[in-house]
């Protein structure tokens, strides 16, 4: 077995409040759950409104898929206008 993870910090420069915050990323955070298998939260700067930190979770048998799915997901994430990426960090596991 192997579990595979993305963290992925972002900026959300047209959010002026916490309920712009949420409002972004719960329907990101729904398209990425709907379209792939994975497990997402939101796993950092609850607090601020222009931050988010996405962790996104795949559980595998084979790496080569785990990388396919994950890197999918980033694409995604990329794709949104409303966020910026600011950081990346892939884990493929061992």
């Amino acid at each position: 077995m192997l579990v595979s993870t993305l963290k992925v910090d972002l900026l959300l420069r047209e959010s002026r409040s916490l309920k712009d915050r949420r409002r972004v990323l719960n329907s990101l955070k729904d398209r990425i759950r709907s379209k792939f298998n994975v497990s997402i939260a939101d796993v950092g700067e609850q607090d601020s409104w222009h931050r988010a930190v996405l962790g996104v979770a795949v559980v595998s048998n084979d790496g080569r898929f785990a990388n396919e799915v994950l890197s999918k997901v980033l694409r995604l994430v990329e794709s949104e206008p409303r966020v910026e990426i600011v950081e990346q960090i892939l884990d493929l596991g061992r």
